[in-house]
């Protein structure tokens, strides 16, 4: 009596892929565009400071900067947090494994890179600046959401491959 394990199969149609690569691309579509003279500091800091009043009224206008900053750094780290999330969910998507380290070093080399170049982006933008620190919060929330990523791994086994005869 053999034995026969059914698998994923390694290509998937095209709509598939997709499915699952789209995403991410979109994702990186949308931080080019924050990037942008549109989105810079300068831009964003009346709805944030509205925002900020709503809730706290009697803010000074020294803390109402300070938590403008802190506010645009989250942007970053969230951004890029979703990126990484976006990309492993990609690179899984031909396997019932749920964690490979060889995906989040792809997805941590991938938002490595799209950090610096959004930076190297911003360079040209007449109101925004390059910062290389930008970039290390950029790559500290992709890697932050891979290591919540790999947690949860840990705590759902592996579902295991059917065998049939």
């Amino acid at each position: 009596m053999s034995e026969h394990v059914s698998r994923l199969p390694t290509t998937l149609p095209f709509s598939r892929k997709l499915y699952y690569w789209l995403p991410p691309f979109l994702w990186m579509t949308a931080i080019f565009i924050f990037s942008t003279d549109l989105f810079s500091s300068g831009n964003t800091g009346g709805l944030v400071a509205r925002i900020i009043r709503w809730i706290y009224p009697a803010i000074s206008e020294e803390n109402l900067l300070f938590a403008h900053f802190l506010v645009r750094k989250a942007g970053h780290f969230t951004v890029y947090a979703v990126l990484a999330f976006l990309l492993i969910r990609a690179f899984r998507a031909i396997t019932e494994f749920r964690w490979r380290w060889q995906w989040a070093l792809y997805s941590f080399f991938i938002v490595g890179i799209y950090a610096l170049l959004d930076e190297y982006h911003q360079s040209f933008t007449t109101s925004r600046t390059g910062s290389v620190y930008d970039s290390l919060i950029d790559l500290t929330g992709g890697s932050c959401m891979l290591f919540v990523l790999w947690l949860l791994s840990l705590r759902t086994p592996e579902r295991k491959l059917t065998e049939s005869s």
